[in-house]
């Protein structure tokens, strides 16, 4: 009933900036995420935001670089990723809780359950 689907990935060199959207349709989904997976590792935790408030948290790895938000009359997620690094490149995906709440955040990969297809973004030195 929910499908997500992002974009905006691409190349950039060290230092630059990527802005990913992650655009939902279906049925209302509540908490939501950014997860990205790197070659040949797990897909792992970056960033979450709740579906009021905008209670966020991410990734000790991301912290101070990647601003992540969201706007619900859009039905659209973002993250903002800045002074990107050769180790953030991975494929990118952004997913969504179906189970209400109001000012949950949800960072673990288990709990959610929609996903999209994934963006790619690589980052060169």
């Amino acid at each position: 009933q929910v499908q997500l689907v992002e974009s905006g990935g691409g190349m950039v060199q060290a230092g630059g900036s990527l802005r990913l959207s992650c655009a939902a349709s279906g049925r209302t989904v509540y908490a939501m995420g950014w997860f990205r997976q790197p070659p040949g590792k797990e897909r792992e935790f970056v960033a979450a935001i709740s579906w009021m408030n905008s209670n966020t948290n991410y990734a000790d790895s991301v912290k101070g670089r990647f601003t992540i938000s969201r706007d619900n009359t859009k039905k659209l997620l973002y993250l903002q990723m800045n002074s990107l690094k050769p180790e953030d490149t991975a494929v990118y995906y952004c997913a969504a809780d179906r189970g209400f709440s109001d000012n949950v955040v949800v960072t673990t990969e288990t709990e959610y359950d929609y996903w999209g297809q994934g963006t790619q973004v690589t980052v060169f030195s």
